[in-house]
């Protein structure tokens, strides 16, 4: 069994009781159903579960470089030169990141609202990326962007290989 979740922010990747948080728990009661990698709990978006051991292995263990597709909110007026170094792989100090595909992107269409709103300064705009990486290290995203100058204020995971949060509205599931 194989289940799609639009996980929301502010939930933790785990099934059993949190003190501060909702948990996958809050949203599928499914029996012995696991998550295949984990979602920040300030990240939102695609997260995969399944109840099929080596399928989670294949989904979310590095040697099997799963695209992931990330739309990122930074801080700041990126450009296309600001994300060159991105593309080469960043030195984060505890690794250096596989070169990632990156692009400035218009802010997606049908994005629903994020509780509570990201912070936004009137003085300082806002881009929309769209990143591809195959890793998925411990808050990697961020600390890439953050690496370049461009702190993300919201990250919403899009896509894990060929599965997208495509008609999957927000802490909503579906089993493909």
């Amino acid at each position: 069994m194989l289940i799609l979740f639009n996980k929301p922010h502010n939930v933790v990747c785990q099934f059993s009781k949190h003190d501060t948080s909702q948990t996958l728990k809050d949203y599928i009661s499914l029996p012995n159903v696991y998550a295949a990698g984990r979602l920040d709990t300030d990240s939102e978006g695609l997260l995969i579960l399944t109840d099929d051991g080596s399928l989670q292995h294949r989904l979310s263990h590095p040697q099997h470089k799963e695209v992931k597709t990330y739309w990122v909110q930074v801080e700041g007026d990126v450009t296309n030169e600001d994300l060159l170094p991105l593309t080469k792989g960043v030195d984060l100090g505890d690794f250096l990141t596989q070169p990632a595909q990156v692009r400035c992107i218009a802010e997606p269409a049908n994005l629903w609202m994020r509780n509570p709103p990201i912070r936004e300064r009137k003085a300082i705009p806002t881009s929309w990326l769209e990143i591809k990486i195959s890793e998925g290290k411990n808050r990697q995203v961020r600390r890439m962007t953050a690496k370049i100058g461009f702190p993300t204020l919201r990250l919403i995971r899009y896509a894990i290989g060929n599965y997208t949060l495509d008609n999957l509205p927000l802490g909503e599931w579906k089993k493909v």
